[in-house]
């Protein structure tokens, strides 16, 4: 998914407590929605982990944070409670909203090629618009590097940009 591209708000896909979810319950806000491989692993454990760091922070800006992979709910209930976190977890497992965004790709690992989840992240705004991609991110550092973004877009509506704080 491209910036300035209008993301698909009635693909539906279930949270970590089976509830249909779709990005159409966040209209009227920004959302950042990161797309990673698996739960538990030790990239996705530390993003998701920065994004909880983040979070008072993003949501002080009202900016709500969704992770998305084809964990099942269950899965993501339990690495939701062993991590503590406490932003929304969707399971897609039939890969609607990651088709959607072409974040299943093929990967290569240890000269191995195989198709999967390339890490993404994807800032939408009130009007359900692209306004900033991260594709193929790395997942330290990344948090901090969209909260800059989210910061800036923050005090560009205040009329700061460019002027020193």
């Amino acid at each position: 998914m491209k910036e300035g591209k209008k993301t698909p708000v009635s693909v539906q896909v279930v949270d970590a407590n089976g509830k249909v979810v779709s990005l159409k319950d966040y209209a009227g806000k920004t959302v950042i929605l990161y797309f990673y491989p698996k739960d538990d692993t030790p990239g996705c454990t530390l993003e998701a982990l920065a994004f909880e760091e983040y979070l008072p922070k993003f949501k002080k800006l009202g900016v709500v944070v969704v992770g998305v992979s084809k964990d099942s709910c269950a899965s993501h209930q339990k690495f939701a409670k062993k991590y503590k976190l406490s932003f929304a977890l969707w399971s897609d497992p039939e890969q609607k909203l990651i088709d959607a965004f072409g974040v299943w790709q093929k990967k290569k690992f240890m000269g191995r090629e195989y198709m999967g989840i390339v890490r993404s992240t994807y800032v939408i705004d009130a009007k359900g618009m692209v306004i900033k991609a991260y594709e193929s991110v790395s997942a330290k550092g990344h948090a901090e590097e969209v909260y800059a973004f989210i910061l800036s877009l923050s005090k560009d509506s205040k009329g700061t940009k460019g002027k020193k704080s």
